[in-house]
């Protein structure tokens, strides 16, 4: 494999990765109201779920794809009616007890991994990334790998951030404010996918 198409892989699964989406605000939320090692098992799930998702599309689900757009357009309205669902939880939340600090609810492994396969991002990196990488065999199974590695790290890196910046979010104020935000954001991208699809 030359160094030119390792680099355009790279620089595909990480620019795809680290771009916020969804799954990115989720896990800076979660991390920011939760903590790192709370966030850690959605992270886990979602990086697990997008890998499965791109083996599927890599190994002759892509064509199907290509011929049935209704199916695509399906997933994405259904996709964004979860991120909906998923904003609202975000805005909803009460992120800490105020009398013993502890977190009451937090972002499950089975959450992340669901939110991949109805994610419109997701099936976006999946198709384009199968595309433009799937030259051989070879090539697939190392753009698999390296998406998997680049995904878990930069997934990670948005919980540190949000991890990193609690500190200025040392209110039950300033958490709301944050949460609705972040919620806010995701449910209007999600009726944003919506409306074009109508």
């Amino acid at each position: 494999m030359s160094i030119t198409l390792f680099l355009s892989m790279l620089a595909f699964a990480f620019v795809l990765s680290i771009f916020p989406g969804p799954v990115n605000i989720l896990i800076l939320s979660s991390s920011l109201n939760y903590g790192f090692k709370k966030t850690f098992s959605f992270i886990s799930g979602a990086t697990i779920g997008f890998t499965i998702l791109l083996i599927i599309i890599s190994f002759g689900f892509n064509e199907f794809i290509t011929k049935s757009p209704l199916l695509v357009s399906s997933i994405e309205v259904f996709g964004s009616l979860f991120i909906i669902y998923m904003g609202y939880k975000i805005i909803v939340s009460n992120s800490f007890d105020l009398n013993n600090d502890k977190p009451t609810k937090y972002l499950r492994f089975h959450e992340g991994f669901l939110l991949q396969w109805l994610n419109p991002k997701a099936w976006f990196a999946s198709i384009s990334g199968v595309t433009l990488y799937a030259t051989s065999e070879e090539s697939m199974y190392f753009f698999i790998i390296l998406y998997f590695i680049v995904c878990y790290l930069c997934l990670s890196f948005w919980a540190v951030i949000g991890n990193k910046i609690s500190i200025f979010f040392n209110s039950e104020l300033k958490l709301k404010v944050f949460n609705v935000l972040m919620g806010g954001i995701l449910i209007i991208s999600a009726l944003y996918i919506i409306i074009l699809k109508v």
